[in-house]
């Protein structure tokens, strides 16, 4: 995906950099994984998610279809079409960017295919740069 770094700040509670993003689908401050001297400007990402979902708690179906990415509180909120795997864990699609899910039981099988929203505390989701 690419992403707009707005702005950058460090807090206590990341070892990383937090940035501010303004994506093709919202804007939210996330822990940036790249350069620490990173330049305002546009990057290629990949989101990467280093949380346990549980369905009805911090996954669940979405009331508006359509992909979307906002603050949410003390949690960054992504909307996209999941899709489940086989081994029980699933893969959010935000917007054409994939990105993988790990559930502590597997979603109900209605779920796969539907709008879904996922809420992750800011210290466990990143941005990764990467060269196309």
């Amino acid at each position: 995906m690419l992403v707009e770094i707005e702005k950058m700040r460090r807090f206590g509670w990341s070892p990383f950099p937090i940035v501010q993003v303004q994506t093709p689908v919202g804007r939210t401050a996330v822990p940036w994984c790249g350069a620490p001297d990173v330049v305002l400007g546009q990057y290629h990402v990949e989101w990467t998610i280093d949380t346990e979902l549980s369905w009805g708690v911090n996954a669940k179906p979405a009331a508006d279809p359509g992909p979307a990415i906002f603050a949410g509180g003390h949690c960054v909120v992504l909307r996209g079409r999941l899709g489940l795997t086989p081994d029980g864990a699933g893969v959010l699609d935000l917007d054409g960017s994939m990105i993988l899910l790990d559930f502590v039981d597997t979603p109900p099988a209605e779920a796969d295919a539907s709008w879904v929203q996922i809420y992750v505390p800011h210290p466990d989701i990143q941005l990764h740069p990467f060269e196309l």
